[in-house]
């Protein structure tokens, strides 16, 4: 498994060496966008619309539109210090709180964390003593140059960390559109949907969800390829020297053929000329 991260976690004045590592993955299927004529893969280039032509990498800069068409130009010198700085400091626990007090809304992602060496007893330390209070440690860390709270949990026999939201990162309820005052339910009706729910409980089993879907997906495109319903991408034309020269030497040959074919227009005699021949005579 990619180590992604290394670092400490400390509560109090346990220091834990860990290896983070991305506890999921994105298994959508990818596809592709091509020319329809030519069934190309169609590319984005970064293209400056002033200057109108594409650019590298080496002439891109990072900046901050603070208003409009008004930036703060940040060099890779001012983020990669301000980012080391931060990723010098360990994932220290703040807080242990319950599980039940965070509102699933601030979850965003999952990393597995294993002990570095030198870290096997101060993991299980955490671990069993999560495991017996029944809480969960609230945290800060780096990931990717972007400071993230997360909490420091205990999924079957491993430490995770789940980075969650901030607050002002969770839009606030009440800027939901349409959402109805509450009112009060018929209790029939009421009675009625505890009914449907309770007849629908079961205990969660995350082996019996399928992405349908994606297996649908992946079944068509196997079918389509086992048809032969294929197609091939055009090479790039390579430009052919030799047959660049030849059409350049046929296209001077033709235009010089083009100029012999003009009659030649005389001469005007100018005032100059004329005085010059009656000197001479």
């Amino acid at each position: 498994m990619h180590t992604m991260w290394k670092g400490t976690i400390s509560f109090g004045l346990v220091n834990i060496p860990v290896k983070m590592h991305s506890a999921t993955e994105n298994k959508d299927v990818k596809l592709r966008q091509l020319h329809k004529e030519c069934q190309s893969p169609v590319k984005y280039e970064k293209v400056c619309p002033v200057c109108e032509r594409e650019i590298e990498s080496d002439e891109i800069v990072k900046g901050y539109e603070y208003a409009k068409n008004k930036f703060v130009i940040l060099d890779e010198e001012d983020l990669n210090a301000l980012k080391k700085e931060q990723e010098d400091r360990a994932v220290e626990i703040v807080d242990f709180v319950k599980l039940d007090d965070i509102d699933p809304i601030y979850f965003e992602r999952s990393y597995y964390l294993s002990p570095n060496e030198g870290g096997g007893k101060a993991y299980s330390l955490l671990r069993s003593a999560l495991k017996d209070t029944g809480k969960i440690g609230v945290a800060k860390m780096m990931i990717r140059s972007k400071e993230q709270l997360a909490v420091i949990r205990v999924y079957e026999n491993v430490l995770v960390a789940e980075t969650i939201h901030f607050p002002d990162e969770v839009r606030k309820v009440e800027d939901v559109p349409n959402v109805p005052e509450e009112t009060k339910v018929p209790e029939k009706e009421l009675d009625t949907a505890k009914m449907l729910i309770e007849q629908l409980t079961a205990e969660f089993d995350p082996e019996k969800y399928k992405d349908e879907y994606r297996t649908a997906l992946l079944e068509l495109i196997e079918e389509k390829k086992n048809n032969e319903e294929t197609a091939t991408a055009k090479d790039k034309p390579v430009p052919d020297n030799v047959t660049n020269l030849m059409d350049a030497l046929q296209a001077s040959l033709d235009k010089a053929k083009k100029n012999k074919a003009k009659p030649r227009q005389p001469k005007r005699k100018t005032k100059t000329t004329a005085k010059k021949k009656k000197a001479t005579s």
